[in-house]
């Protein structure tokens, strides 16, 4: 249910904060007073395309905030949760646009694409106007509305489910004849790939190090020499090793004079220890060394195999390894390549007998439900003011196969007048005729499904009288299942709402504003007087909205 709507410059509104209540709430107004602002600033939360246009002239941004309580509402709080999105017991909408044309979305506080924000918005509101946000002129929205009408739930999920299986086993049967004559080919070169590898003989540490072990032997006389060096200049009598200790030496006589050079001959000391060390290790190094010619050649030739290992299959000498398992599963995995093609087509077989006997049970359901749908509504329709029109559910057949969804489509015909031909809704229907289509559809099934907030926009066009107080108290009966929010200009509309908002404007030297008030109860007599007889509200009209409120309880 939407509790809450706010709304910061968007458009001629600067600032606006509704409470919304539980049944029916009557939206009214004069004509260009703003009413439409409303539906904007929910349709920008229901993740409709922004426009910087719609911020307020002279403002950086417009904010939409909508908070829904979805206590008692599982679906919603399913698709919240599998999102990451949930939030216990409510949904806050909120878009921002900015006045150089960007947007941002967010649920409960979250960042999301426009997307997730529809995803959201069409399990909570569902619009009834003149807008492309009609849930009810999508094929899969009739389908859904239909099966839950007559209460498919069970027969659609179970036959949707086989399709997914049926598929899947007809991917790997395709899969299979596909690739039989590749197959064989495939576990050839594999067997001949791993083979060379397996004759490499290859070992981790060797991998990890052998190109080190060549170049140190490639350049052992350049590294005695060198090595030689630096331990002539260190070790000779004269050498640096001898200069440090002279000097270390004395230093510490010098310490027996001031105490504050004891950090210095500690340094000292220790570069004269260090260069020892030194001394050891690189005498060790060198003995280490050796210069054999075979012993390079020998690690140039493995160096240059598995150099050329490497290259064949894309990688770095130290990943041969990895590379050989990774073949010998691969391996695995062609020679023991799913199961037969003569079991997969068994299975195949007896999945699409399943979906026959289910498709035919689901066929069934629908052409009776359809059946009663279709004049329930009917009846509805002429009711609220269409005479001689006439719906219909049309289940035309699909090609032979499994499919999704059923055997059939399910489209949502009418006509208007009585002899005419019937036609998709979509193509025949005006936006008022829509409305109150939508209307009957919504009144016939709300005891079959939850369905979102329900907003009903222009539901009066061209109705008066005895058929607007019809469509009142069909309002007023749809507002005992779910939250409905009307915009209208009839007075036998408005006084059917358990809360009425007035939509005003109102202009100063600051520029023109719109204002929505929620009226009291006298308030509520004057709006509706003042829609029953104009500017100049009389006693009369006063005691015949009052009549009209009290006839409405």
């Amino acid at each position: 249910m939407l509790s809450q709507l706010s709304v910061k410059n968007l458009a001629v509104v600067e600032a606006l904060d509704l409470s919304f209540d539980a049944g029916m709430s009557a939206v009214t107004g004069e004509t260009g007073a703003g009413k439409s602002i409303l539906l904007q600033a929910l349709n920008l939360t229901l993740g409709r395309r922004g426009d910087s246009a719609l911020v307020r002239h002279g403002q950086d941004k417009a904010e939409v905030i909508a908070v829904f309580d979805v206590v008692n509402q599982q679906k919603i709080q399913n698709y919240l949760q599998e999102q990451s999105l949930d939030e216990e017991g409510e949904c806050i909408l909120r878009r921002i646009i900015s006045n150089d044309g960007r947007s941002k979305a967010f649920v409960n506080g979250i960042n999301v694409p426009l997307s997730v924000l529809r995803g959201v918005g069409e399990l909570l509101i569902d619009m009834h106007g003149q807008n492309e946000h009609q849930l009810l002129l999508r094929t899969d929205q009739q389908r859904n509305l239909l099966d839950t009408y007559a209460q498919n739930f069970t027969i659609y999920d179970e036959l949707n489910a086989i399709v997914t299986e049926h598929n899947a086993i007809s991917q790997k049967i395709d899969e299979l004849s596909n690739n039989q004559n590749l197959k064989q080919q495939q576990q050839e070169l594999l067997q001949h790939q791993l083979q060379e590898l397996e004759n490499a003989a290859l070992v981790q540490d060797e991998l990890d190090t052998i190109e080190g072990d060549f170049k140190t032997s490639a350049n052992a006389t350049n590294l005695i020499e060198k090595i030689s060096h630096i331990l002539n200049q260190l070790e000779q009598e004269s050498g640096i090793n001898a200069q440090l200790l002279d000097l270390s030496n004395t230093l510490n006589q010098a310490l027996d004079i001031d105490e504050k050079l004891t950090p210095v001959a500690q340094l000292l000391t220790s570069a004269q220890v260090q260069s020892q060390e030194s001394i050891y290790e690189l005498n060790n190094y060198l003995n280490s060394l050796s210069f054999d010619e075979q012993t390079t050649a020998e690690l140039e030739a493995r160096l240059g195999e598995l150099h050329d290992l490497a290259r064949k299959h894309a990688c770095q000498i130290t990943e041969l390894i990895a590379v050989k398992e990774k073949l010998g599963a691969a391996l695995d995995a062609v020679s023991d390549a799913g199961m037969s093609l003569d079991n997969l087509q068994q299975q195949k077989d007896i999945l699409a007998q399943k979906y026959y006997e289910q498709s035919k049970r689901l066929s069934k359901s629908r052409v009776e439900k359809s059946t009663l749908l279709s004049n329930l509504v009917t009846e509805a329709m002429q009711v609220l003011g269409m005479p001689g029109s006439e719906f219909k559910i049309d289940l035309p057949k699909k090609v032979q196969g499994v499919h999704y969804h059923g055997d059939e489509g399910v489209d949502f015909l009418v006509r208007i007048n009585m002899g005419s031909n019937f036609k998709a809704l979509k193509k025949v229907a005006s936006g008022g005729e829509l409305s109150r289509i939508s209307l009957a559809i919504s009144v016939v099934s709300s005891d079959s499904e939850y369905m979102p907030t329900l907003i009903f926009d222009e539901v009066d066009v061209g109705i008066s009288g005895a058929v607007a107080e019809v469509v009142g108290k069909k309002l007023k009966q749809l507002s005992e299942h779910y939250q409905v929010i009307c915009i209208t200009h009839l007075a036998q509309v408005a006084a059917f709402g358990h809360q009425h908002l007035r939509v005003q404007k109102s202009q100063s030297q600051d520029g023109t504003q719109t204002i929505v008030t929620q009226l009291s109860s006298d308030e509520r007599v004057d709006e509706i007087a003042r829609i029953l007889g104009g500017a100049t509200i009389t006693s009369k009209a006063r005691t015949a909205a009052a009549e009209m409120i009290g006839m409405s309880v």
